[in-house]
């Protein structure tokens, strides 16, 4: 069980493998950009992580539920900063790529 402890302060190193990414044309919903769903390491993937232009600037967020409070609760997150900043880096570069190339959808592996 000492290799599956959790040490605080230590990541592993996490490898997104694919991401495909759906541009929205939703009027309503004028900021949500796309929908990203991505891989990691070729054997886990997460579907429904939206792209949105918040009040400073682009994010990723997390899928999430509503919950019968009315409060929204992330159904699967990063635990660690890096891996959030590696997940909303990656996500939105496939975005821009996919508006540069005119694309309603993209999808593409990472090296």
């Amino acid at each position: 069980m000492k290799n599956n402890k959790i040490m605080k302060g230590r990541c592993r190193k996490v490898k997104i493998t694919d991401v495909r990414v759906r541009i929205t044309k939703s009027e309503s919903e004028a900021k949500l950009k796309a929908y990203a769903d991505i891989t990691f390491d070729e054997s886990f993937v997460v579907h429904g992580l939206k792209v949105i232009d918040g009040q400073k600037g682009m994010f990723v967020a997390m899928p999430s539920r509503k919950m019968p409070s009315g409060e929204f609760k992330d159904i699967a997150h990063p635990i660690t900063p890096e891996v959030r900043q590696l997940i909303t880096e990656t996500v939105i570069k496939k975005y821009e790529e996919a508006l540069e190339n005119g694309d309603a959808s993209v999808d593409s592996e990472e090296e």
